[in-house]
């Protein structure tokens, strides 16, 4: 019987089916891919679809230092009710008013989703995944316990309306939302609701891009189980999230041997490659010198 050839380094960029957890993808992968080593950056509530970047072997070690700071979503926000997890898999917390909800006017709808645009302060959802005093915030919630998550600073580069419709019992928005990482969409949803009086909730999510990665090299694990396969190797993975350093054989020799390179003047984490293209390590400017940050050669 023939060993199964070893899966080579790089990013699986996923599109995430619902119902799924972020660690259920992780599982799944590893079994398609034949291998342990994989992790994931960024996760995806379960009713949430779209992308999640996985990193296989070797570029495990880059999913701590991707940039993936911009995310942007697709979602439908149903103004009318608030629920127990801000999302439409909790429990409603009264009825809907129809009288408020027609009162409600596009103009009103607008101007709430200024409030909540810009440089804001967020309370995350109280079933988040955010830690408090060192556990996660649903584990506490599931616990019997009170959570209060203190706001934090986020940023909302965009929320715009793409269509809307109403109903005697509801209004969906649908949205498109591009915010900093650690915002939540259905804290956008339940504070939009609350600000108009009418309650809100996350009626569906998508994500559509987090940091460079978007679905156009996004596969659904049912087409990675017919075709396994990396979305980008580790050089191609490298290139596409940090800006780009190229050594020359002098300078790849002195890295190989552990050695400090002149600073390249360039600000963060990048990649430093040999003169044949490959990726050696991830490096990083300190002062007048650069460091290789983590080792990605063999």
């Amino acid at each position: 019987m023939s060993a199964r050839p070893a899966v080579p380094p790089g990013l699986v960029v996923v599109d995430k089916s619902p119902g799924m957890t972020s660690h259920d993808v992780v599982a799944r992968a590893r079994r398609i891919l034949g291998t342990r080593k994989v992790g994931h950056a960024g996760t995806l509530d379960p009713m949430a679809t779209g992308v999640l970047v996985l990193g296989v072997e070797r570029a495990t070690k880059l999913l701590g230092h991707l940039a993936l700071d911009t995310k942007v979503y697709l979602a439908t926000i149903r103004l009318g009710t608030a629920t127990t997890t801000d999302d439409a898999e909790g429990e409603h917390l009264g009825e809907p008013d129809p009288a408020r909800l027609a009162a409600v006017t596009d103009a009103d709808i607008a101007a709430g989703i200024a409030r909540l645009t810009g440089a804001i302060e967020q309370v995350p959802s109280s079933v988040s995944a955010v830690k408090i005093d060192g556990k996660r915030a649903y584990a506490r919630v599931r616990a019997g316990e009170d959570v209060v998550i203190p706001a934090r600073p986020v940023t909302v580069s965009r929320f715009d309306v793409l269509h809307s419709s109403r109903s005697e019992l509801a209004v969906d928005l649908d949205v498109m939302v591009e915010c900093s990482s650690g915002t939540y969409v259905r804290a956008l949803a339940r504070d939009l609701g609350a600000g108009l009086g009418t309650g809100g909730h996350l009626a569906q999510l998508r994500r559509t891009r987090v940091g460079p990665f978007d679905l156009r090299v996004a596969r659904t694990l049912e087409r990675l189980e017919e075709s396994p396969g990396l979305s980008l190797d580790l050089a191609a993975a490298v290139d596409t999230a940090f800006p780009r350093r190229d050594l020359d054989r002098v300078e790849s020799a002195a890295l190989a041997h552990g050695k400090r390179l002149p600073a390249a003047g360039i600000a963060g984490t990048y990649g430093m490659f040999d003169p044949a293209g490959k990726v050696l390590a991830l490096g990083v400017d300190e002062g007048r010198t650069a460091k290789a940050l983590v080792a990605l050669a063999v």
